[in-house]
């Protein structure tokens, strides 16, 4: 069986290593990124104990250097902008082992050096063609404008990511939902003096900081902050410094340390700072009658409140290649992972009350309660071993 995988993200290079040398299996990898351009992807993200969990599972290698790469997360609080404390919770009591923080660089490049040998760089999707067999031929394009065809594969996989163009070819362009939240993004490359080390949240009212550090002496910040509507743009005055501290500032209170210290690193990186809207594609799993499989973002974007986009994706990578490795098919992977996926993207979605009308002193208090700590746990450890 001939496997192509369009796009070596998270999700995309796990399984080609978890297929690279199977019998009976020849894998070959595409990515349109060249390695220098994957060096400065992203700022920072926490991935969950599931993920380390399926890495511990069926690639232990990769899980020792994934944590090697990394700091670990063993802890998460959540405080009001003044510093009261509402939220605090330690990861054991809830998972069999801690979470990670680490740069999107760094785990790109922890998860592509084993199958480097097996990638072509630089090529991006351009089109897909059948040939006499009725495989699906890619048709890729390179820097030059020259078009390649690697011949015909019995599986194509979309490993490459929200906007996937394979996923576009095949199954259409997904319409998202939005959900009315502008989302910020700043790395802070030097926190030498950042107040706080583990995973933190900071409310005042709807307005959401969440930071943590990372390995190399950085801080990662993430700011929510509500829009007018569900299907508003992001206004340029949210995007002012200026205008971010005013709305991160409680009235009439000092803003706790954690919280000044963001708000002057906002002030110091204004143009560091990427932003988008919150929003959730439709699942997908497969498209051309099971010659095509989805996986990671490109099946299922999600909403990142438990920091579960990059986490389903090292699941996702994992476990379809333990499914392919034992002889299942596109149908298999979905049976294994469209039910526990569907539950991860709900549960997000519910613990982003706090963002979204629920009011979040007392949201963020009921969170230390059974239900909610039932369905981490669920979360955290409900991951297969042997397939």
């Amino acid at each position: 069986m001939r496997i192509g995988i369009i796009g070596t993200g998270v999700a995309g290079s796990l399984l080609a290593e978890m297929l690279a040398g199977a019998p009976g299996l020849e894998v070959e990898a595409f990515d349109r990124m060249g390695l220098d351009a994957a060096a400065e992807a992203g700022t920072g993200l926490n991935v969950g104990p599931n993920a380390m969990k399926a890495l511990r599972l069926h690639l232990p290698a990769r899980h020792d250097a994934v944590r090697a790469a990394s700091l670990p997360w063993r802890r998460w609080f959540i405080d009001t902008a003044w510093g009261e404390r509402l939220f605090d919770l330690d990861l054991s009591e809830v998972a069999e082992e801690p979470g990670i923080r680490l740069r999107w660089a760094e785990l790109y490049r922890v998860l592509r050096e084993p199958v480097a040998r097996i990638t072509r760089r630089g090529l991006m999707l351009e089109a897909l063609e059948e040939d006499g067999g009725g495989r699906l031929v890619p048709v890729l394009r390179d820097a030059a404008g020259a078009l390649h065809r690697p011949g015909g594969f019995d599986l194509l996989v979309a490993g490459d990511g929200r906007y996937s163009r394979l996923r576009a070819l095949t199954a259409g362009v997904p319409v998202p939902e939005f959900h009315g939240i502008a989302m910020s993004r700043l790395l802070v490359p030097d926190a030498s003096d950042c107040p706080y080390d583990d995973y933190g949240q900071w409310f005042n009212g709807p307005a959401r900081l969440l930071s943590y550090r990372l390995p190399g002496g950085a801080a990662y910040i993430a700011g929510a902050l509500p829009l007018p509507s569900a299907e508003a743009e992001i206004p340029e005055v949210l995007r002012d410094p200026a205008e971010q501290a005013r709305i991160y500032t409680p009235e009439g209170r000092e803003p706790c340390a954690a919280v000044a210290w963001m708000i002057a690193k906002h002030r110091e990186h204004p143009r560091d700072m990427h932003w988008a809207r919150l929003q959730v594609s439709p699942l997908e799993r497969s498209a051309a009658g099971g010659r095509v499989l989805f996986l990671g973002d490109a099946a299922h974007a999600m909403v990142p409140t438990l920091g579960q986009g990059a986490t389903q994706a090292i699941e996702d990578g994992v476990l379809a290649g333990a499914v392919l490795r034992a002889g299942g098919d596109v149908a298999a992977v979905a049976a294994l992972r469209d039910e526990r996926v569907e539950f991860v993207r709900r549960f997000s979605l519910e613990a982003s009350d706090t963002m979204m009308g629920t009011d979040p002193i007392e949201g963020s208090r009921a969170k230390m309660g059974a239900d909610f700590l039932a369905k981490l746990r669920r979360l955290y450890t409900d991951v297969p071993g042997r397939i």
